[in-house]
């Protein structure tokens, strides 16, 4: 019996420690399952929206397809902690602002969400934090 008292005792602390050193830094998503990594996609067109927030940043942009058809973009970024870290602000990009963006095409059908992407200017020039 004392065993197992003292093994529950065990147990107990090991799961203490997991969930206090462990925990936060696994629960996150990867985006494999929501967008295809195999795949690359090139969106053109103008920012509408700038969400610039955690646990993610998006941005938001309308380009246009072959046929001149309007298409809403979603660009799912980084959270705003690491980008703050790294120069970017909620005015780093602007309403208005012109950008081209390339990366993982979402997996649902129909949509058009872009993940892990490059963020530049048409021109393929860099967009700077403090632009």
């Amino acid at each position: 019996m004392r065993i197992l008292l003292w093994t529950a005792a065990a147990l107990a602390a090991t799961a203490a420690m997991v969930v206090m050193t462990g925990a936060p830094a696994d629960a996150h998503h990867a985006s494999a399952p929501f967008y295809d990594n195999t795949k690359s996609v090139e969106a053109e067109g103008v920012v509408t929206r700038f969400l610039f927030r955690n646990p993610h940043s998006f941005l938001f942009l309308d380009g246009e397809d072959e046929n001149g058809e309007t298409i809403a973009w979603e660009v799912e970024m980084g959270t705003a902690v690491s980008m703050s870290r790294r120069g970017w602000t909620p005015d780093t990009i602007q309403v208005g602002d012109r950008i081209r963006v390339v990366g993982q095409p979402s997996r649902n059908p129909g949509t058009y969400g872009i993940c892990c992407a490059e963020i530049t200017r048409p021109d393929g020039g860099p967009i700077q934090p403090g632009d």
